[in-house]
């Protein structure tokens, strides 16, 4: 497949964007395949949809769909619900197979919310767990047999750091600490094996590189010699081997089904599914090879041409994700007249503007454009204008 494939994607004229890996845009088709679901499905199937429009077996099917793109066989990813809900499901299961440790290792680079979700499981167990958070560069050298888990997310949120996933999963294993890895910033953004690396859970949202839409459902992966042994903390009507048998206690599916917890979102699942088609006709390998280059390319242009900005990803970019980050002391104010002036990116506290290469709508061309407008905007301070220091909601 050629790339890039702009004619695919909805993009609004005179907008070059830089911020996939934040929300992906609209992908054509999805519109119509959302309509057809809304009029034809739900309008006129009514409740009769679940069986004969196939919206009970959706979490699966879009699961699988996921699951090509992360190197995962058939049945060992379900979708639903948020990427919160799924790292409490991952890191309890993966507690409670290592009964006799107490310690979460994860990095001071992993986000935040990945984080609190440790902390607010920890503090529901009240049982002697530490949430032990070391530097990125020092996770390797911090596994030992106190740990329990270790849980990361591959791609740095803030810097594109990108940890080496087989290498420390089988340290971690090692160790006899179970892994999990968050995919949020891989996901369709470089070529992901998790059946290679051997990782027990993996998990991820889709509404970044898989364009599934904002507030797209989650993803969760259990290696599958695992499936049967990984306790559902979540013990949800979804999850229960037989649900319509209306059992008053819960017994979980044999399968990953385990891991759905309520009532599918029919109609964001439906938009995730016809986002993901576009996937079909791509190679991993093609993504990255091209997001690399368009990355390289933003790096030494920007370098070239804005001085005032410090590189904060890995100059390597065998290291790095799809996405490049530099340090400005005014770099909000300079994210939102860069936004204005139609190069979308966004901002990170506390002083990082982000930048996201999808190269299925991106290519040279729009790089170079980007950093003529991000040159005018610092060169000429343009940014210092009080309109652009408001905080927003959203940053």
């Amino acid at each position: 497949m050629s790339l890039p494939k702009k004619h695919l994607f909805e993009l609004p004229e005179g907008v070059i964007y830089l911020d996939g890996n934040s929300l992906g845009p609209l992908p054509k088709g999805v519109v119509e395949k959302v309509k057809q679901a809304v009029t034809d499905e739900w309008g006129q199937a009514l409740i009769r949809g679940w069986n004969s429009c196939g919206w009970m077996d959706q979490p699966g099917r879009v699961g699988d769909m996921v699951g090509r793109l992360i190197g995962a066989p058939a049945g060992s990813v379900v979708m639903g619900d948020t990427l919160s809900i799924k790292v409490f499901q991952a890191l309890s299961a993966a507690l409670a197979m290592r009964p006799e440790r107490r310690v979460i290792l994860s990095d001071t680079g992993n986000f935040p919310t990945d984080l609190y979700m440790v902390e607010g499981l920890i503090r529901l167990k009240d049982a002697g767990y530490e949430l032990r958070k070391v530097a990125p560069e020092d996770v390797a050298d911090a596994v030992n047999r106190d740990v329990a888990v270790v849980m990361l997310t591959e791609v740095d949120y803030r810097t594109g750091r990108k940890h080496d996933m087989a290498a420390i999963t089988k340290k971690a294993q090692a160790a006899g600490a179970v892994m999990i890895w968050d995919l949020a910033h891989s996901a369709g953004a470089l070529e992901v094996d998790v059946t290679g690396a051997e990782c027990e859970f993996a998990v991820g949202c889709t509404y970044k590189y898989l364009n599934g839409g904002p507030g797209a459902p989650a993803f969760i992966y259990v290696r599958p010699d695992l499936t049967e042994q990984a306790e559902p903390a979540l013990s949800g009507w979804l999850g229960h081997s037989a649900p319509f048998a209306f059992d008053v206690t819960y017994t979980p599916a044999p399968s990953i089904e385990r891991m759905r917890v309520g009532t599918p979102p029919v109609l964001q699942m439906t938009a995730l599914e016809e986002a993901l088609r576009l996937w079909d006709r791509v190679e991993m390998a093609d993504i990255r090879a091209a997001s690399l280059a368009l990355s390289e390319q933003f790096i030494a242009e920007v370098e070239d041409r804005c001085p005032m900005l410090s590189l904060v990803s890995p100059r390597d970019g065998s290291q790095r994700g799809s996405q490049v980050s530099f340090a400005f002391e005014h770099g909000y104010a300079a994210m939102q007249a860069l936004i204005d002036r139609g190069v979308i990116g966004d901002f990170r506290a506390p002083n990082v503007m982000r930048f996201g290469f999808t190269p299925l709508y991106l290519e040279a061309s729009d790089v170079t454009a980007a950093v003529e407008i991000l040159a005018d905007v610092l060169n000429n301070r343009l940014w210092d204008d009080p309109k652009y220091t408001a905080p927003k909601k959203v940053t």
